[in-house]
């Protein structure tokens, strides 16, 4: 399975945000990160491959293409995390689970989902907030079990839109950590949004950055975050270097005075 994007075309009425964007195959299995300063459209990517945005080019998933796909086949194949928390209301988190495992899996039997539930509970390490009612949750909370909604329906397709952003330093690496194990397991795709450069290269497999001006580039971290890359998308000088335990890790020095978008 892989995603093939070519001559992609995805924004708003008057304002496309991204104009023939084209990607080589994405294969299954991987984690990608996309990464870029506020406004190159990171959000509109993912909203345009979940279908919220149209668009136009073309956009298939193990050849499947997206556009002609009814809601209920995307359904199945898509799991779309948006920025916004999940609202506090009385359901308890175990029947929002519930119901969304069986709005994406409808031919699922009782036992079978009850133990996607659990599982992905365990997995994220929400097991104790199963029965909590959403409303008596903190927005970490609510950022974790929006998550556990997308991952209990087993999507083919992750697009996740900053899940760590309202997360402790804990939650976020157990956040990432499960992502990465579903895709290789699942042999899933998982494309996740995010301004932490160092938290997303720790986990991703890929990294697809997007600049000012619809620049962009996707590849490994070590050939694309390269410090005239990163000067041109973020107005910074910095550079890709490596920890002790080998990871890449970016190291800002300073903002560019004369940077402009």
């Amino acid at each position: 399975m892989s995603l093939h994007i070519q001559s992609l075309r995805v924004g708003y009425r008057r304002r496309p945000v991204h104009d023939n964007l084209s990607l080589a195959p994405v294969p299954a299995g991987s984690l990608v990160a996309v990464l870029g300063p506020n406004g190159v459209g990171k959000s509109t990517l993912l909203k345009g491959l979940a279908g919220l945005l149209p668009c136009r080019g073309e956009l298939s998933l193990d050849a499947e293409p997206l556009q002609q796909m009814p809601v209920w086949r995307r359904n199945q194949l898509i799991g779309y995390l948006p920025q916004s928390l999940p609202q506090g209301n009385s359901l308890v988190v175990y029947e929002m689970l519930y119901g969304a495992c069986h709005t994406g899996c409808p031919g699922l039997g009782r036992v079978a989902t009850e133990q996607r539930i659990e599982q992905v509970c365990a997995d994220l390490g929400i097991t104790g907030l199963a029965l909590r009612r959403l409303a008596e949750l903190s927005g970490g909370q609510r950022q974790m079990v929006g998550l556990a909604q997308v991952l209990v329906r087993q999507p083919r397709l992750l697009l996740l839109d900053e899940p760590t952003s309202a997360l402790d330093l804990r939650w976020q690496l157990q956040v990432l950590d499960t992502v990465r194990r579903f895709s290789r397991e699942q042999q899933a795709l998982a494309l996740v949004a995010s301004h932490d450069l160092n938290l997303a290269l720790r986990f991703c497999d890929l990294v697809l950055l997007l600049a000012p001006g619809g620049r962009y580039q996707l590849g490994p971290a070590r050939e694309v975050l390269t410090a005239s890359a990163l000067e041109q998308a973020y107005g910074v000088s910095a550079r890709l270097e490596s920890c002790s335990l080998g990871y890449p890790v970016v190291l800002a020095d300073h903002a560019l005075s004369t940077f402009t978008r």
